[in-house]
């Protein structure tokens, strides 16, 4: 780490803006592992105060930052690794506009580098188109539709669109038993917690954050259902939550279901489906089921 403690203050451009995303935005570009280790250990202070990753930044507020590694003293990418990485995030591209990109996000590619993980979506993007930023995000073991901004203004309009609940996002997932209903809305607020074993969790608690998950049945195949789950909020882990609550956990859930995995699927069956923005961009960006889970289905469907 390099340079003494300097202080920022919150100018407009960047009003409503997560306190972790605005330090991940910093000239530094500090990995998302630093940041979150930062904030948790009360380096990072706003207004002189501790404040979590989440904390929605105001006009003026004072921003104490620590001293941090600059991105050019961290490894960087040959030049055949940034062309692959290129290569594969233009396989993954769905649509795309002047201001932003959609992605089909592979089930295991976790959307930072951090503790554990080498290299994660927002690394590979920005070896090759650095000013490129995450709108939001999705779980490591999640497949999917993800958008890209271009530019920190259209990062700043999209995210709006997100506070505001504008966005439309289902997802396709398989659940463990039959439910009986055809629909279940499940209103339950979420808190993130921190298990004995130092992992992060959630859970449903009245003091946590709203959240809104319905989950419409599409099939029931052998003791599993099939269904599409769509969110109002964009919560951590709020479908896996929100499933298990029910009594009907994800399959392939390793943290929320008790149940082992199938031995013929490897992965969490998860995938956000689709986005659906509103005017002016007024589309929905669609990402199919991807081979491995269909063909899931398709056995299920068999038996």
């Amino acid at each position: 780490m390099l340079g003494g403690v300097r202080h920022e203050s919150i100018e407009a451009n960047h009003v409503g803006q997560r306190l972790d995303n605005f330090l991940m935005g910093l000239p530094e570009k500090p990995p998302r592992g630093l940041v979150y280790r930062l904030i948790r250990t009360g380096q990072v202070r706003v207004n002189g105060k501790r404040a979590k990753p989440m904390c929605k930044l105001s006009l003026g507020d004072d921003v104490r930052i620590p001293p941090m590694e600059p991105a050019n003293q961290r490894a960087k990418p040959s030049e055949r690794t940034r062309r692959q990485w290129a290569e594969r995030v233009s396989d993954w591209t769905i649509q795309q506009s002047p201001g932003w990109v959609a992605l089909n996000k592979p089930a295991g590619l976790a959307m930072h580098a951090g503790s554990g993980v080498g290299v994660g979506l927002i690394d590979m993007i920005k070896a090759d188109q650095p000013q490129w930023q995450l709108v939001h995000r999705l779980d490591r073991a999640t497949s999917g539709v993800v958008l890209i901004a271009k530019s920190r203004p259209e990062l700043n309009r999209l995210q709006a669109l997100w506070r505001e609940r504008r966005v439309g996002k289902r997802y396709l997932a398989l659940l463990d038993g039959e439910m009986a209903q055809s629909q279940i809305i499940v209103d339950q607020p979420l808190k993130k917690i921190q298990d004995s074993s130092g992992q992060h969790r959630v859970i449903a608690d009245p003091a946590g954050q709203t959240a809104k998950t319905t989950f419409t049945v599409k099939a029931r195949l052998a003791g599993y259902t099939y269904v599409e789950a769509d969110i109002e909020t964009g919560r951590m882990h709020q479908i896996r939550v929100h499933a298990k609550s029910i009594g009907h956990a994800v399959v392939g859930d390793e943290r929320y279901n008790e149940n082992p995995l199938p031995k013929s699927l490897k992965r969490l069956f998860l995938h956000s489906h689709q986005l659906t923005l509103p005017s002016p961009d007024a589309c929905t960006l669609t990402a199919a089921l991807p081979e491995e889970l269909q063909r899931f289905l398709d056995q299920l469907s068999e038996t």
